[in-house]
């Protein structure tokens, strides 16, 4: 048995869902992680997952085993990285995770031309909005924004961005400026459900102001609100990057300027033991060029 695919399929199983699911994340035949799966629970004496017809769960002893799996294999790929790696020359695999938006607007363009640059490099990128698991996902460099609690990882600051309030010039012409704070509870708001911009909104020097707003338009991404606020739908509580060409352009204008929030620190993570790969470095030193400036 080939125990590094084995415990590959394992992980892409467990995460998928379905041996066909699992079998497309690792360019493989369902049949090829079928029989990975079996020889490994052959050799492990347990059943690793519960099947049924539509759907494959894990098993206790599949859930207990699956924190371990990924620990082998993030071992596994860093002391191939450090082999492959250990030159100067950026190459092997880099895997980076960013907030959507932020990583299509900013992440996107470094990966991409370090890849144009370092033809031995491949990436994996992931974008979600929210924060992955860094050991325990293999993810080597991930991109967070905002405040960071206490952590064994390494933390580089590569920029801040202003949180603000946003509306288009057709709605304020219409339902007038917000003055105060209290003035939302008058407004139409559009929300997208997350710790910063849910239904709580911060304010104020230390963002300690609190207000509870009622949406009247609730979507799940931010491109949604931006367009709808751009639409004159109601306000829309964003970050600085995500509405700078529509605030440059006129579609977009900024409110309660006075109130608003502190900067948020943009922040580069990682484990110490990635910090001497070369396509980690290369990544940082080319993050921290691009949006130094934000």
């Amino acid at each position: 048995m080939d125990k590094f695919n084995a415990l590959t399929a394992f992980v892409a199983l467990a995460d998928k869902g379905s041996f066909v699911g699992a079998a497309r994340s690792l360019n493989q035949s369902p049949a090829s992680i079928t029989r990975a799966i079996a020889s490994l629970e052959a050799h492990l004496c347990v059943s690793l997952f519960h099947r049924s017809t539509r759907v494959v769960t894990l098993s206790y002893e599949g859930a207990v085993f699956l924190e371990r799996a990924r620990t082998l294999l993030a071992d596994l790929r860093e002391a191939e990285q450090l082999v492959i790696g250990g030159a100067s020359e950026p190459r092997g695999s880099l895997h980076v995770t960013a907030p959507v938006m932020f990583g299509r607007l900013h992440v996107l363009p470094v990966i991409t031309d370090l890849m144009m640059g370092h033809p031995r490099l491949s990436v994996r990128m992931m974008l979600i909005d929210r924060n992955a698991r860094i050991v325990e996902e293999g993810i080597d460099v991930a991109v967070r924004i905002g405040p960071m609690s206490d952590s064994s990882l390494t933390q580089v600051r590569i920029a801040s961005v202003r949180q603000m309030i946003v509306a288009s010039p057709g709605y304020v012409g219409r339902r007038g400026f917000p003055r105060r704070i209290p003035d939302l509870a008058s407004h139409d708001i559009i929300t997208v459900p997350s710790v910063r911009s849910g239904s709580i909104w911060r304010f104020g020097e230390k963002g300690d102001i609190t207000t509870e707003v009622t949406p009247r338009l609730s979507v799940n991404t931010l491109d949604a609100a931006i367009a709808a606020a751009e639409a004159g739908i109601g306000l829309a509580n964003v970050l600085s990057y995500q509405v700078a060409d529509a605030l440059a352009e006129g579609r977009l204008v900024r409110l309660l300027e006075d109130m608003a929030p502190p900067d948020l620190v943009v922040r580069l993570l990682y484990h110490p033991s990635r910090a001497s790969l070369p396509s980690v470095r290369a990544f940082i030193e080319a993050m921290k060029e691009r949006v130094g400036a934000l």
